[in-house]
């Protein structure tokens, strides 16, 4: 066994041998849950994971003001034809737009409508995955095209 040092006295009474070993016995179960801890992979890629998602969120906060104040800042550049003009545009838009809607209404048979109404609900519902598939689907198609362009 190890000696005491200079700065631990040993028990003199069975009374301070039970407070040491008990000391002793929490220390060491302290020691046992911190090594316990560091080997939990599970729990440390989920703390990992929750850091990185925070960051990642903070990050797009900023992208997200950045690219509002780009926006403004074009905005206030442009000339206020271009802005009455586009505006215009986006008038003519809504207006076919509505008109489209009524024809459809008119002329489409009852199922078609249904089923055209269940497919806007589905893509309303699943935005996210789809624009994840389009874009998973658009950066394939870019792989190839250079795996290809390699290849010649």
């Amino acid at each position: 066994m190890s000696n005491p040092s200079d700065h631990e006295r040993t028990a003199s009474t069975p009374d301070e041998l039970r407070e040491q070993v008990e000391q002793t016995r929490v220390e060491l179960g302290e020691t046992v849950q911190a090594l316990a801890d560091k080997t939990d992979v599970k729990a440390r890629a989920k703390e990992k994971t929750a850091e990185v998602k925070e960051q990642t969120v903070a990050k797009a906060g900023e992208l997200k003001a950045k690219a509002a104040q780009a926006a403004h800042s074009v905005q206030d550049k442009l000339p206020d034809q271009v802005k009455d003009r586009a505006a215009q545009t986006a008038a003519q838009v809504r207006e076919k737009t509505a008109q489209a809607g009524s024809v459809w209404e008119e002329k489409a048979p009852e199922p078609v409508q249904l089923r055209a109404a269940q497919g806007a609900r589905a893509v309303r519902d699943n935005r996210k995955l789809l624009v994840a598939a389009g874009g998973a689907t658009a950066l394939a198609w870019l792989m190839f095209r250079r795996k290809k362009g390699w290849s010649r």
